[in-house]
């Protein structure tokens, strides 16, 4: 299998996943400064001129970390891009993640080859969410180096498969870089994923309830309090199903084990509308998360989330002898 040369020095197998509205660039700095790949969504950066002060920022602190720290540097950082027909930002987000040499592009909801073109124009790479082999194949005929396999019980938008039936069928024609998502809260989820076939573990609910996530307190004590039968998969909120916490759904006043079928339509708003609205909203009031979050037990830092994921993934390691 092969793994890019920029990701064979991570502290651990693992990519953060970008999560709508709580990545931002602190958490990101603290993700890539703790060892393991930072991303946000480009769209999370709402104000004019704000997704590129994010990248200035990142970049420069970054390379600063680097130099007081030349023997253990920070892994690199990735931009998630909404390859989506309403993402009207979609050029000229890329141009700006071109002009700053964004050293990993994630995309979502489309395949696209211009996306990829753009950052193979600097010595990017991309890697492409997908919940299938119909997808995961149409991505890398379009040109995308890496996949990320959404199996069932990941955050947000995911997919219905088994991890193990995903990844097994992908490595049957695809020897590049795979990451698995779904329920990676752990080390030993990481290990798992690679003994699976993977090469990382793609983690994003376990940062919900850390200090530097753009998350309400409440939704990040409802992580804490929530294990995997509080999570409901719908399509109803976005039109694209994904996994969501119970409680925020029945806080909305609906009833989360009775939701009417989803519409494409509502896409659009979910993602790109700035607008405060009295009903309840995918993202800022019905809060997603995958079903891993069993394992999250309190809100701590992101570095120290790290710590505790590299410590369970390094005893992993030594229990199988490895």
């Amino acid at each position: 299998m092969s793994v890019p040369e920029i990701l064979k020095n991570l502290r651990i197998p693992a990519i953060a996943a970008p999560m709508f509205i709580v990545s931002g660039k602190e958490m990101v700095l603290a993700q890539c400064k703790a060892g393991i790949v930072g991303s946000f969504p480009a769209l999370n950066a709402r104000g004019e001129g704000e997704f590129e002060r994010w990248l200035q920022e990142i970049t420069e602190e970054l390379d600063r970390y680097n130099q007081a720290n030349p023997d253990s540097p920070a892994a690199p950082f990735a931009v998630n891009q909404i390859v989506f027909r309403s993402n009207a930002r979609l050029q000229e987000d890329m141009e700006l993640c071109v002009k700053y040499k964004v050293p990993i592009i994630i995309t979502s909801l489309g395949a696209n080859p211009d996306v990829n073109d753009a950052a193979h124009s600097y010595g990017g790479i991309v890697f492409h969410d997908v919940i299938n082999q119909r997808f995961a194949r149409k991505a890398i005929e379009k040109g995308a180096d890496g996949l990320i396999a959404v199996a069932a019980g990941a955050g947000g938008h995911a997919g219905a498969q088994s991890p193990f039936a995903l990844i097994q069928e992908t490595r049957e024609w695809f020897d590049g870089p795979l990451a698995l998502s779904g329920c990676i809260a752990t080390g030993d989820s990481i290990l798992a994923a690679q003994a699976m076939g993977a090469d990382f573990g793609y983690i994003g609910s376990a940062f919900i309830a850390t200090k530097e996530a753009n998350a309400a307190p409440a939704y990040k004590q409802m992580v804490v309090d929530s294990d995997a039968d509080d999570i409901v998969y719908s399509d109803y909120f976005t039109g694209v199903s994904g996994n969501y916490l119970k409680p925020s759904i029945a806080a909305a006043g609906m009833d989360p084990d009775n939701l009417p079928k989803g519409d494409i339509s509502a896409m659009q708003s979910s993602l790109t509308s700035t607008e405060e609205k009295s009903d309840a909203k995918a993202w800022k009031d019905i809060w997603g998360c995958g079903q891993g979050i069993g394992a999250i037990n309190a809100v701590d830092s992101v570095a120290d989330r790290i710590a505790k994921i590299a410590d369970e993934y390094a005893a992993a390691r030594t229990r199988l002898a490895l």
